[in-house]
């Protein structure tokens, strides 16, 4: 594995509040696409970031995102919510196909926000955020059956989506 030194530029981990930690790890996302690197571990004091890219791929363009903090993590509450299905029926992540998803994970999410459509009897209904937060997780596919109560999206505060 090759080991390459972190740009003095993106920060110092650890001193960082949970915004600031949330930029630098996305710089290390970019730096990870650019330099073809499809792994980064990486730690500081009580913080540990694994980065994962997909497996043979020269660029990161998904990267998996874990931080391991220190403490027992049985002992961290979970504080994430989720954006269910209000209807049956097909889910879609973005306004028409081949434009970008409404979200991606590590995106911030205002209340009010679009994060998908779900068409039902051949009308496209706008899904929206009834809470901020981060993407943590996309729990459907594009184009996928949901039935109403269905999890689409995983929303978390800034400092769990590192988790």
């Amino acid at each position: 594995m090759e080991r390459r030194a972190v740009n003095p530029a993106i920060g110092t981990l650890g001193n960082e509040s949970p915004q600031e930690l949330l930029g630098t790890v996305r710089e290390l996302i970019t730096m990870m696409s650019r330099g073809g690197i499809t792994e980064l571990d990486l730690s500081t004091g009580d913080l540990s970031i694994r980065l994962r890219g997909h497996a043979g791929s020269a660029s990161v363009a998904n990267p998996v995102l874990s931080v391991v903090p220190e403490s027992d993590p049985a002992t961290t509450p979970d504080t994430s919510f989720e954006i269910t299905a209000p209807m049956i029926g097909t889910f879609y992540a973005a306004p028409t196909p081949g434009e970008s998803p409404f979200v991606q994970v590590g995106d911030d999410v205002e209340v009010g926000q679009v994060v998908g459509i779900i068409e039902a009897m051949k009308m496209m209904n706008e899904i929206v955020a009834d809470q901020s937060g981060v993407v943590l997780e996309v729990l459907v596919e594009n184009a996928q059956a949901v039935e109403y109560g269905s999890p689409l999206i995983r929303l978390g505060e800034a400092l769990d989506a590192l988790a």
